[in-house]
């Protein structure tokens, strides 16, 4: 009855925000939508494999960073190349707790989202 659509997140510069999910996750604006008044504008980005959209919204007049809790809510990917991946975000100074036991790290986007990145599933 009911299908994935997308996840929303809330940015504060739209520019930096494009740049950082282009080079951290590989995502790409697939569509944009920009209210008549110019007060908010819509960016849906995808991954090019699956359906799935991350939705960033950018509001002109908010004031500042969004007070994000404890980061306990977070969006997960899997890393076809965990090493590369790893790599790319301990180089981009993103990467903001890790879990190698688990086989597991979070990354942090300008705003402050957290992001979960995992290995493949072994049985996958």
């Amino acid at each position: 009855m009911y299908t994935f659509n997308h996840c929303n997140l809330n940015i504060t510069d739209p520019e930096r925000s494009l740049a950082f999910y282009r080079e951290a996750l590989g995502l790409e604006v697939v569509r944009e939508k920009e209210s008549a008044d110019h007060s908010f504008k819509l960016f849906f980005l995808g991954d090019g494999r699956t359906d799935f959209r991350l939705e960033l919204t950018w509001l002109r007049d908010h004031p500042g960073p969004y007070a994000l809790g404890e980061n306990e809510t977070h969006m997960c990917f899997t890393a076809s190349d965990y090493e590369a991946a790893h790599a790319l975000h301990q180089e981009m100074g993103c990467i903001v707790f890790e879990n190698a036991a688990m086989g597991l790290y979070f990354i942090a986007d300008l705003d402050g989202h957290w992001f979960e990145i995992v290995r493949p599933a072994k049985d996958a």
